[in-house]
C-alpha cells in the first residue's frame, strides 16, 4: 500500500477551482516531484496534505487512513508530514538549535537535554552543529536551508514535504539542495518536492507529475516530457528548457 494516497481532490475559493480531480501516489522511499507554472496549485496540494488547507473534496489516505475529513488529529498528522516551506520559515529570533527544538519540546513534550540532542544529532548530518547558536540572519540561504530541513527531519516524519526548495537560492547553492535531497533519498527518506526547477527535478528524480490549472496533466519521465510536442502546454513548459538529457 502506499503511503499516501490522493482520490478525487478538489479546491474551490468562492468560484476559483484551484484544483480539480488530483489523483497520485506517495510509495514509501519515493522520491516524488511535482512542477507546474506559477500560481497552477502546486504549494495547495501540499498544504491540503497535512491540513494547512482543508481540502473541498476528495480523499487523502496516509497509511490507509483518511486524513482528509473530519475528526482528524492534524496535530498528530503534521508531525508525520514534515513540512519544508519555501522561505525557510525559521524563528528570526530564534537560534539554529532552538529552532530545531521547538517542535521537539513543544509537540513532542521532550525535556530541554533530551530535545537537544536530538535536535543537535540531526544538525550534525548536515554539518551545521558548528552554527547550532547562529540566529537565521546569520546564515546564508543554503544554510537556512538546511536548518529547516533538520527541523523537518527531527521529528522523524514519515514523510518530508518540500515547497520550491530551490526557490531562494543562487545555482550553487541550488545543487547542493539537491545533493542534499539525494543523500536523503539514500538514506530512506520518503520526499514530495514540489519546484518550479528543472535542473533540480531532474537530479532528483527521472518522472515528473506536471500540474497545470489545477490538473495534473501528465505523470511521466522529463525526458519525454521535453519532447512532447503533442500537448501545446506540456511542449511550452518542457519544450525549450535548456537542462541535460
Amino acid at each position: 500500500m502506499p503511503l499516501i494516497q490522493v482520490r478525487d481532490l478538489k479546491k474551490v475559493y468562492g468560484e476559483q477551482v484551484v484544483l480539480s480531480n488530483i489523483n497520485f501516489d506517495v510509495e514509501d522511499g519515493a522520491v516524488r516531484v511535482l512542477m507546474g507554472s506559477s500560481g497552477s496549485g502546486k504549494s495547495t496540494i501540499l498544504h491540503c496534505l497535512n491540513r494547512l488547507e482543508d481540502p473541498t473534496s476528495g480523499s487523502i489516505l496516509f497509511r490507509g487512513e483518511e486524513v482528509a475529513g473530519l475528526g482528524v488529529d492534524v496535530r498528530a498528522l503534521r508531525q508525520q508530514i514534515g513540512f519544508v516551506f519555501q522561505q525557510f520559515a525559521l524563528y528570526s529570533h530564534l537560534t539554529v538549535l532552538e529552532n530545531v527544538t521547538l517542535a521537539l519540546k513543544v509537540l513532542m513534550g521532550m525535556k530541554k537535554l533530551e530535545a537537544n540532542e536530538k535536535a543537535l544529532n540531526t544538525l550534525s548530518k548536515f554539518d551545521m552543529t558548528i552554527h547550532q547558536h547562529k540566529y537565521p540572519a546569520q546564515l546564508s540561504g543554503g544554510q537556512q536551508q538546511r536548518v529547516a530541513i533538520a527541523r523537518a527531519l527531527a521529528m522523524d516524519p514519515a514523510v518530508l514535504v518540500l515547497d520550491e526548495p530551490t526557490s531562494a537560492l543562487d545555482p550553487i547553492m541550488s545543487r547542493d539542495v539537491a545533493d542534499l535531497i539525494n543523500r536523503l533519498h539514500e538514506a530512506g527518506i520518503t520526499m514530495l518536492c514540489v519546484t518550479h526547477d528543472l535542473a533540480l527535478a531532474q537530479n532528483i528524480s527521472d518522472t515528473v507529475m506536471f500540474l497545470d490549472k489545477g490538473i495534473i496533466r501528465a505523470d511521466e519521465k522529463i525526458s519525454i516530457l521535453m519532447s512532447d510536442t503533442s500537448d501545446p502546454d506540456i511542449h511550452a513548459f518542457f519544450g525549450n528548457k535548456d537542462i541535460k538529457k
